[in-house]
């Protein structure tokens, strides 16, 4: 049965039968059992070798790139022919055969589009039906001709060779079957091929990256890396997922968070340091966390909770600039979140307070919050420390109110053992949250540098964990030796990379990753 020549559909992937479990050829045989146009694919792969042709070649001639023959042909009148030769290599994503003339449409990684046509005067007789007969919608050729322009006006490559770049053994998607999230996270390779919003997505985090890098360069910032295996696991209260090292005989972690070795680079004299970085936390994962995760962090020598609020905002804003020209970010569904001038500031308690009809603060005390958080009817785990169970009524209380720019500022201090005390107000810490679109994007510290007020902390934290926290943190002696030769004032900043993507596009997390963890499939 010849295969359905319509064109690739970009916004459709069909589940079968794209998922075989690869058990495709027995004894240099096809195997029977295959899906009917998986089984046709591979009998024309065997039919190819068994000629001499070679499906799979080491190179192909190639001149340009489709987008530099559109660049180079651009304004051509209708049904000219340029006398120029060139050979171009692309998918095939329409396919139309007629009796003496056939043409295809090419599409390059880029999404740029160009049609070919195949003429019987041109190619010859067995060139032709070799072509008729033999490629597939996905397949990817090389074809050499003239630049011309059709009776339509149409940019075209009239051929006079093809050649094959690639046999695709799988067919694209079709019209018939809508493409789900799921398959579009776990084939993410054909996403790409099918749906421009795939290709924009993935060409756009390096655009952000590069927004990101220049507004830290312009600061006179130090990018470096730090360790991702660590001996002891910091700068988070983060449950780490564990490995073992053969060479070392210990066990290690996957970093939670680069900044306990960030902060040793401004005790030796990096004053200002950032570090784009891949994180891993064993935790949940949904529309907004992933196990595994991009983040900046930055510290500044002689900055505070005020200058990282500043420096957070340039990073937003100069993002959306970047990418939209704007400070107004324009999403995948048209709808436009406005990232730009100063942000809101309100206070975590002021907050409760203002939501329950009561005065809640740092000092109020435990029993007073859990009976709260079961008036809102909360389940609070039994491992929850004060400033926990405060942090979580509050998300309890504002959820999805926190959508236009908004720095949540002043923690509990027992929720965050890294940051230094509020100059003024008791049980308090200089941390900021930054929420956009109801999610948190970046957080923000006066960082503690006190090394004796450190080793507590981190002592109260090792007890919690000795209690069955699974996200404390350990007491980090080389840490605190390091803070021990002085470490100056500073400000810190952590943002997420994957989340700002989420602000700028409005796409959950797993589409702002181009390859996000997935559960293994049974067959593949």
């Amino acid at each position: 049965m010849a295969e359905d020549t319509n064109r690739v559909a970009d916004e459709s992937l069909p589940e079968h039968p794209l998922v075989t479990n690869g058990r495709d050829v027995v004894d240099g045989r096809v195997d029977t059992d295959l899906p009917e146009q998986l089984r046709i694919r591979r009998e024309k792969r065997a039919d190819l070798l068994a000629r001499g042709v070679e499906p799979y070649p080491v190179a192909v001639p190639r001149t340009k790139p489709l987008a530099q023959i559109r660049a180079t042909y651009a304004g051509l009148e209708i049904d000219v022919a340029t006398g120029e030769i060139e050979s171009v290599t692309g998918r095939i994503i329409f396919k139309r055969d007629t009796g003496k003339l056939c043409f295809a449409t090419l599409r390059e990684g880029d999404g740029t589009e160009l049609q070919v046509m195949l003429s019987l005067d041109k190619v010859g007789e067995e060139s032709l039906n070799s072509w008729k007969s033999e490629i597939d919608l996905g397949d990817i050729v090389s074809v050499t001709g003239e630049v011309i322009t059709s009776k339509r006006g149409e940019l075209s490559v009239l051929a006079n060779d093809w050649a094959w770049a690639a046999k695709a053994l799988r067919p694209l998607p079709n019209d018939h079957s809508p493409m789900s999230e799921e398959t579009r996270v776990r084939m993410r390779y054909v996403d790409l091929i099918v749906r421009p919003q795939a290709r924009s997505n993935a060409r756009l985090r390096p655009a952000v990256m590069r927004s990101l890098r220049e507004t830290f360069h312009a600061r006179d910032y130090l990018e470096v890396e730090t360790p991702m295996l660590q001996v002891q696991p910091g700068g988070a209260t983060a449950r780490p997922f564990k490995t073992f090292s053969n060479a070392y005989d210990m066990d290690l972690f996957l970093r939670i968070a680069p900044e306990l070795f960030l902060k040793r680079c401004v005790v030796g004299g990096i004053e200002r340091v950032f570090e784009i970085n891949r994180n891993f936390r064993n935790e949940g994962a949904d529309s907004s966390h992933s196990p595994e995760f991009a983040m900046i962090e930055s510290y500044e020598a002689y900055g505070d909770w005020r200058t990282t609020a500043d420096l957070a905002r340039s990073l937003v804003q100069n993002s959306a600039e970047a990418i939209f020209g704007s400070h107004v970010a324009t999403h995948h569904d048209g709808r436009e979140s406005d990232l730009g001038g100063k942000w809101r500031e309100i206070s975590l308690y002021d907050v409760i307070s203002e939501k329950v009809g009561e005065s809640i603060t740092a000092l109020t005390p435990m029993g007073q919050l859990k009976k709260l958080a079961s008036k809102l009817g909360m389940k609070i785990d039994p491992n929850w420390i004060q400033g926990k169970v405060a942090e979580e009524i509050f998300e309890h209380v504002s959820v999805g109110e926190l959508n236009e720019p908004t720095f949540v500022m002043g923690f509990p201090i027992d929720n965050a053992p890294l940051v230094r005390a509020h100059r003024e107000i008791p049980g308090v810490v200089e941390k900021w949250d930054l929420y956009v679109d109801g999610f948190e994007l970046a957080t923000g510290y006066s960082e503690l540098i006190d090394p004796i007020l450190q080793r507590e902390r981190l002592v109260e934290q090792g007890r919690l964990a000795a209690k069955g926290d699974l996200e404390a943190m350990g007491v980090d002696e080389d840490f605190l030796r390091a803070m021990e030769f002085g470490m100056p004032p500073m400000g810190g900043l952590g943002m997420g990379v994957d989340r700002l993507l989420m602000a700028l596009t409005g796409l959950g997390i797993r589409e702002t990753i181009l390859f996000p963890l997935v559960k293994p499939e049974i067959d593949q």
